[in-house]
C-alpha cells in the first residue's frame, strides 16, 4: 500500500511512524508511506498557506492554491484523496477495513479553521473524522487512521488471524483475557479457561463479549 500525506507538521509523523508495527510493515515492504510538507508548494517567500475567511469570523482557512497544487501533484490514477476533519464521517474499524483494501491513499490533514470549501467539493473523495472533538491540527488523525488501517494489510501482523478476532471485528468488544499465572492476589483465572474444551471456551468468549458490550457500548449492538 502507498500513503501519502500532506501535512503542516511532517516532524509530528516521525517518531510514531519510525516504531513497532508501522516500522515492521514500511521495512517488510507492505506500506511506502511518504509525508510531504504543504508549505513546499506555496510560491510567496512567506510560505503562505491560510488566509482570512470571507464574511469575517475568527482564525484562518487554508487556501485553496496550495492544496490544489499539492494534490494534483500528488495523486494518481487509483488514490483515494481523504481529509481528516472535525466535520467528517465518523472513523471506525468497519472504515479502515475498507481503506485497507484500496492501493493509494492521500491523507490530507487540516489546521486553523480548516478548509476552504472548493477543496472538499472538489478534491476530496471522502472526509474522516476520529471523534466529537477538536485537536489541534489533523496529524494526529492521519496517524490514528494509518496505524488502524496498516495493521489490517495482509503480513503486517505476526498473525493475520489476531485482526479478525478483536475488539469492534464483529460489532462486538473483545472478551476478557488472561494469561499465566492461573491465580495472582486471590484472583483467578476462569475455570472454563484452563479447562480445554476449546467449544465452551468458544462459547464463553461469544458470551462475554456479548455482555461487555452490552455494559459499556450498548449503541454498537443497534
Amino acid at each position: 500500500m502507498r500513503i501519502d500525506v500532506l501535512t503542516l507538521f511532517p516532524a509530528m509523523f516521525a517518531g510514531p511512524l519510525d516504531e513497532s508495527i508501522i516500522q515492521r510493515a514500511r521495512k517488510k515492504g507492505l506500506l511506502d508511506l511518504k509525508i510531504h510538507n504543504l508549505r513546499d508548494w506555496a510560491h510567496d517567500r512567506h510560505k503562505t498557506v491560510d488566509d482570512r475567511p470571507f464574511g469575517g469570523g475568527p482564525g484562518m482557512l487554508l487556501k485553496p492554491e496550495p492544496l490544489f497544487e499539492a494534490v494534483e501533484g500528488l495523486r494518481r490514477e487509483k488514490t483515494r484523496v481523504i481529509l481528516l476533519s472535525p466535520a467528517g464521517r465518523p472513523f471506525g474499524q468497519a472504515i479502515a477495513r475498507e481503506l485497507a483494501q484500496q492501493e493509494d491513499l492521500l491523507l490530507v490533514t487540516g489546521h486553523y479553521e480548516g478548509f476552504d470549501e472548493r477543496v472538499r467539493e472538489t478534491l476530496a473523495d471522502d472526509e474522516l473524522s476520529i471523534g466529537d472533538y477538536v485537536l489541534t491540527n489533523g496529524a494526529l488523525p492521519a496517524m490514528v487512521v494509518i496505524d488502524a488501517v496498516v495493521r489490517l494489510l495482509p503480513g503486517v501482523l505476526g498473525d493475520d488471524e489476531s485482526a479478525h478476532d478483536e475488539s469492534f471485528s464483529h460489532g462486538l468488544l473483545e472478551y476478557p483475557q488472561y494469561t499465566r499465572p492461573a491465580e495472582f492476589r486471590g484472583m483467578k483465572v476462569p475455570d472454563v479457561l484452563v479447562s480445554g474444551h476449546h467449544a465452551e471456551i468458544e462459547k464463553w468468549r461469544r458470551e462475554q463479549a456479548k455482555r461487555r458490550t452490552k455494559e459499556r457500548r450498548p449503541d454498537l449492538m443497534q
